[in-house]
């Protein structure tokens, strides 16, 4: 495992920690790779009956590391991206989100695959996908407006409306709320108990709570014929280049 990400398991938990915090913790290909094996040997493991995904110091996660993705290719092999959310979305084992600061773009997306989701007070949750000139990811265009209703997913994914954890809790996206200092520890008591549980009864509940698999997968793989086109377009190209020349982006 990098040290960008690291894993640690106690207790039949395994936690795993996106640790970059000079960069809000931005995930590059490579983290999505170490986080896609980490999801997939938790999935066949008989050591950890629960998963828990959290963030360094004060963010969860900034979301895409453009740079790198602008510089990745984007032809062949499914890219390290597709293999994480496939990862995530496909686990039959439950999968627990302990939400320490601002969840931005994949950040938000990854939540909408997790059985649990815990945050901080200090928590926003935010989807800038068209500011970026790209479109929603990990099937967030179906089932964020299953999860807060389709007016308030529009206010998301369109307008950019970015929410603070009681917004995120009142609309259902989120579990529960603790004091930022409580985070660690309150999740930790759920994990345990979660993986405490009778593990057949878990995955069990979980594959019939969760019976949208093949919708959520042909929209996943619409969403990713978008997102890469858009990678390779002139308005991501502008994006990338008014950040690096500090202004704002025209599409005019």
């Amino acid at each position: 495992m990098s040290d960008t990400i690291t894993l640690h398991t106690q207790d039949r938990v395994t936690t795993l920690t996106i640790s970059r915090p000079r960069k809000r913790n931005a995930i590059t290909q490579a983290m999505y790779g170490a986080m896609a094996d980490a999801l997939q040997a938790y999935g066949h493991s008989d050591d950890a009956r629960a998963f828990v995904i959290t963030g360094a110091e004060d963010y969860f996660t900034a979301g895409n590391d453009l740079q790198d993705f602008s510089t990745a290719s984007h032809d062949g092999d499914l890219p390290p991206v597709a293999r994480f959310l496939d990862a995530i979305s496909q686990c039959p084992k439950p999968v627990i989100a302990a939400v320490n600061g601002p969840a931005i773009g994949v950040g938000l997306t990854m939540l909408l695959h997790c059985d649990l989701v815990y945050a901080a007070e200090s928590a926003s949750f935010t989807a800038p996908f068209v500011k970026l000139g790209l479109v929603p990811e990990a099937a967030s265009s179906l089932l964020l407006s299953a999860s807060v209703g389709m007016a308030v997913a529009n206010d998301i994914l369109l307008a950019g409306r970015s929410l603070n954890a009681q917004e995120a809790h009142d609309y259902g996206l989120i579990s529960r709320i603790f004091p930022d200092a409580d985070l660690t520890s309150e999740v930790a008591a759920i994990a345990v108990h979660v993986a405490q549980s009778a593990p057949e009864a878990v995955r069990l509940s979980k594959s019939l709570i969760r019976n949208r698999r093949d919708e959520v997968a042909l929209q996943m793989q619409k969403e990713a014929e978008h997102f890469v086109a858009q990678l390779k377009s002139p308005e991501f190209a502008e994006v990338v280049a008014a950040m690096m020349q500090k202004r704002q982006p025209s599409f005019f």
